[in-house]
Parts: C-alpha cells; structure tokens; sequence
C-alpha cells in the first residue's frame, strides 16, 4: 500500500465519520460501460444508509443491492398470514507484518544480518504513518471492537535458505534451532510494538501462502512451509512463544493458503497434540476454489475438526492473468463474492476477508504488478473514491450478520431450478433474523420476488 493510497484512504475514513450525523444519502451513480455502476464519492458527498433501526413487530425491512443499480435500497413489508451506524461495519481486519506484493518496496522489520537476538527489530514509516494511524481512526469510528489478525508473507532474507525474499526458499535449520525460534519471537516483538499504539490482537496466522514458497521463481514475498514443518515449528517454536508471552491470548490459525490443501494440511497439523494445543483456526484463499469442490474440503475438515474454526482470510477478483485488472461497476464480481462468502458460511466458515480496502484504478499499488480488482477505487487525480459493486455485496453481510450471530437452518419450499438461488439465514445476538430470502414461521411468511442478478437482505425481529 503507497503513501498516496493509505493517504486518501485515511481521507475515506474521515470522509464516513464526518458523515454520520447526515443519515442516509442515495448512490452517486456513474456508468463507466462495464454492466453496472459505481458510486462516486468526494470530501463533500458520499452515500451511507440510513441508522439501522429493527421494524416493529410482524413487519420486515428489506435491503436490496442489483446489477440495474439499487446498491443497499431499503424497503420495508409486513407478514402475510398462512442504533446510528453509518457505513457497512467492516470489523475483520488482516494486518500485513511488513512488505507484501501490495507495497512498493520489500523489507523486513529485522533486515539487519545475523540479528538473532532482534536488537535492531523496527517498525517502518508504512506502519507508523500509514498502517496505524488508519487503524485508530477505524477504530474510533468502529460500532464494536475491530478484530485484528496479522500475517507476514517473509522472514528476513538472513534466515532463508535461497538468500532472497521471493522465490522458493523456507527457513535455514530445523524447528527448535536459532532460525527457528528467532522467526517465533519476530512475532512476539511485532505484537509489542503495535501494542504501544494500542492496536491489540485478536489473531496471528502461521504465514502467508505457505505452499508459495515452495515454487520456484515464485514473483512475490513468500516463505516455504510444508505442512510437517508447520506442524513442528508451531509445537517448538511460536506456539510456545506466544504461550509465554503477553500476548498468550491471541488466536493462532493454520494454512492460510489454498483450500484444495484440506483436509490434508489440517489431518497433518491438529493429529499432533502438541501443535494442536496452540492451535484456533484454519485459514483459506479462494484462488484455487474451482480444484476444491467445498463439501470435499471444508466441510470434511469442519467434522474431522470441529473445535477448530474455519476463516476466509483472502480473496480478490481480477487475479487471474487472462482478467481485466480493475472493472469499474462489474457486477458479476460483487456476485463472485456473495456466492463465496454464502457458500463458505453455509459450510462452517465463520467469517470472510477481502485482500484489500482500496486500490487506485490501476489495481495497485503493487511493486511486482500484481494488480488486482477492489471494493474502493481511488482516483487521486480527480479527489474521488468508486464504491464497486463488490463493496454492497460485502455489506448485505457485514453490515447484517455481526459477530455473534449463529447460522440456522432455511428451508425453501419450492425450488427455482433455473434461477440458481442461493441463500443462507442467521440469528443475531440482538434478536433479529437476517436472512438472504423468505422462510415459513410462525409470524408467517414473505412474499417476495428476487429479480435476476440482484443480493436481498430480509431483517426482523423474533417474538418474544
């Protein structure tokens, strides 16, 4: 993430803040000739929604998004007998430790040599001045605590076998020696200094995209890991670390790497008990979904391992070589990531993150040219930000199904076998049922049609 991005992304986030006393303002609507539109937003206008308020009972409301142009329109019915928060209630947050593709230079946070002892370990001005600073604001403007996890894509080039921070390469040694436990307290070191800024954790993960580093010439940051030696690092090294540390509480999750490694990488990791021990989750990308039939990976893994959660904690469109880069109001990628993330909580994952905020409207910045689609779309030339399709999609959920919330069961009376419906339902903590289309109970049902390529929310309130 440039200077120039975590700016005005920064800008985004006071933009909304600022905004919240204004209630619900409608889409700035622009077509750019890509099936549907993008709403423009400025430092003087930006659409919101209206404070969330539940209907009285025996009434809905209804929160529609569609390729013809409703983004988020609320509507409100009533069953037929036979608070002030603005914005989409992001609250899952992945936090890169140090470079990634999607910075516009590679380093480390202990790039001095042979520093096993992490004497020289610092933060860079891209966490000081851009990945905190925005992390507090969100935090400030947040309804419920942000949750953080973070993943680091690389070690220091010292303790790598190929010398380089791209390209197929793993730690030197083996689990237990100094490499080893020096990358463990790398973790430990990157907790402290982010908890001087009072920017706690909820989660770590092992590494991203372990399986990466494996390939040869691979183009970006990566660090090797097979699952054996995952599984021997965590029993060794960072679960330990972590356990004696004041970040003990903080959640450790596995792979966070392609879902066609499941069950395998799972069964390899959790049937070691010391390993398992440390252990909280399971991490997924969705790159390689169209390998991994779902009911054959997570939803095997979810029964051989119940106690362990399962996480989507990467996605993007446009990454594939043969795709446009950046669509501005293509629909058909805000569906991508409904029919992922309604999938993926109908099969025991419990929460979805997408890989970036924002990007500018080249897809980056990326300093191997990486680039990818987004839900925010700078353009800094003309002071403006586009809010894709992609992003209401994201906001049917995050702003509906909070944390807390627990899936139940939907039953669909009659079957469309040619619309391809998709659909799941939840309870809130508070009460009220989300649900992405009618069901029979006994306040009675909702007639409703679902037009072609649209996303409907349906909220109300249980009976006492």
């Amino acid at each position: 993430m440039g200077p120039g991005c975590a700016g005005v992304l920064g800008w985004l986030l006071l933009v909304q803040a600022a905004l919240q006393a204004a209630g619900g303002r409608p889409c700035d609507a622009r077509d750019f000739g890509h099936g549907s539109l993008v709403c423009a937003c400025s430092a003087t206008y930006c659409d919101t929604l209206d404070p969330l308020v539940l209907p009285a009972p025996g009434t809905y409301i209804k929160y529609e998004s569609s390729k013809a142009g409703k983004r988020l329109e609320r509507s409100q019915g009533s069953f037929q007998h036979n608070t002030k928060t603005p914005g989409i209630e992001y609250n899952l947050v992945r936090v890169p430790m140090a470079s990634t593709d999607f910075s516009i230079r590679l380093y480390t946070y202990a790039d001095a040599e042979g520093d096993f002892e992490l004497k020289h370990f610092n933060l860079t001005e891209e966490d000081t001045r851009m990945k905190i600073p925005i992390l507090q604001a969100a935090q400030k403007v947040a309804k419920r605590p942000l949750s953080l996890y973070a993943s680091p894509w690389t070690s220091p080039v010292w303790m790598k076998t190929n010398g380089a921070m791209t390209g197929r390469g793993t730690l030197k040694g083996s689990p237990g020696d100094k490499y080893h436990q020096t990358w463990a307290k790398y973790f430990i070191r990157f907790l402290d200094e982010y908890a001087k800024y009072n920017l706690t954790f909820w989660a770590v993960t092992a590494g991203n995209e372990p399986t990466a580093g494996e390939i040869v010439f691979y183009p970006f940051q990566c660090l090797g890991f097979s699952p054996e030696h995952q599984r021997d690092f965590i029993a060794r090294d960072l679960g330990p670390a972590l356990a004696n540390s004041s970040h003990r509480d903080v959640q450790l999750i596995i792979l966070d790497d392609q879902r066609v490694m499941l069950p395998y990488w799972a069964q390899v990791v959790l049937k070691d008990p010391v390993a398992a021990s440390y252990i909280s989750g399971i991490g997924i990308h969705w790159y390689l979904d169209f390998l991994a039939p779902i009911d054959l990976t997570l939803s095997i893994t979810h029964h051989l391992f119940p106690d362990y959660f399962l996480l989507s904690t990467e996605a993007s469109t446009g990454s594939y070589f043969w795709e446009p880069r950046v669509v501005l109001g293509g629909w058909d990628r805000g569906s991508k990531y409904s029919h992922s993330i309604l999938t993926n909580l109908n099969n025991y994952v419990t929460g979805w993150t997408d890989w970036n905020l924002a990007l500018d409207l080249e897809g980056g910045p990326n300093w191997s040219k990486n680039y990818v689609d987004s839900p925010i779309i700078v353009d800094s030339s003309k002071d403006i930000f586009y809010k894709q399709p992609m992003f209401y999609h994201l906001g049917h959920f995050s702003k509906f199904i909070p944390e807390g919330s627990q899936r139940v069961g939907l039953t669909v009376s009659k079957k469309c076998r040619r619309c391809d419906l998709e659909h799941s339902a939840f309870l809130r903590p508070d009460g009220a049922v989300p649900r992405t289309l009618a069901r029979s109970l006994a306040l009675g049902f909702i007639e409703a049609t679902a037009p072609s390529d649209s996303i409907q929310t349906f909220l109300w309130k249980q009976p006492a």
